[in-house]
């Protein structure tokens, strides 16, 4: 089982403003910088509660038919997102893993700010791909949060774009 992020943070290291607008990334990703790839290369996403609401409000549910996997231990109501395969997991990251990997899935796509950051603590994460945004935005919801201990990663590629987004790509060392 592998597990990757593919996120874009504002020069400063942003994935959110506080209320969890992303308004400053490029609208629709900006010009194509692998993203549409990646998501095609994992079989589901593991996404935290708080970004899956912020999602719901986009006007077109970007995932397709994919398998995403909404983490809350509160229950939610998943009626609303009609025609998507959407779940409802709870647990500690390694048991989401377990219990994903026994369904057969192999590489699963981390996003959320607390979602990465718990993956990342755990040891889950093997692949970090992160695209800067050229702004710096001051204050908002941080891409990284504590750790017990440093995370070596080894740097594998870094792409500009014309739009000025940069794209680095790590892995877990």
């Amino acid at each position: 089982m592998s597990a990757s992020v593919f996120i874009g943070t504002s020069l400063d290291g942003f994935i959110a403003r506080h209320n969890g607008s992303f308004d400053f990334l490029p609208v629709g990703g900006g010009e194509p910088h692998g993203y549409e790839e990646f998501f095609a290369s994992v079989d589901a996403l593991v996404i935290g509660r708080k970004t899956f609401e912020v999602v719901l409000a986009c006007p077109e549910w970007p995932y397709g038919d994919k398998r995403v996997v909404v983490l809350s231990s509160r229950s939610m109501d998943l009626s609303g997102v009609r025609g998507a395969n959407v779940e409802q997991m709870s647990g500690a990251p390694t048991e989401i893993v377990a219990k994903l990997a026994a369904t057969g899935a192999h590489h699963l796509y981390i996003d959320g700010g607390i979602t990465i950051q718990e993956f990342l603590r755990a040891g889950l994460i093997q692949r970090l791909i992160i695209t800067r945004v050229p702004v710096l935005i001051g204050e908002g919801i941080p891409l990284f949060g504590k750790l017990p201990h440093d995370v070596k990663l080894r740097h594998m590629s870094t792409q500009q774009y014309a739009s000025g987004l940069v794209k680095s790509e790590y892995h877990v060392a």
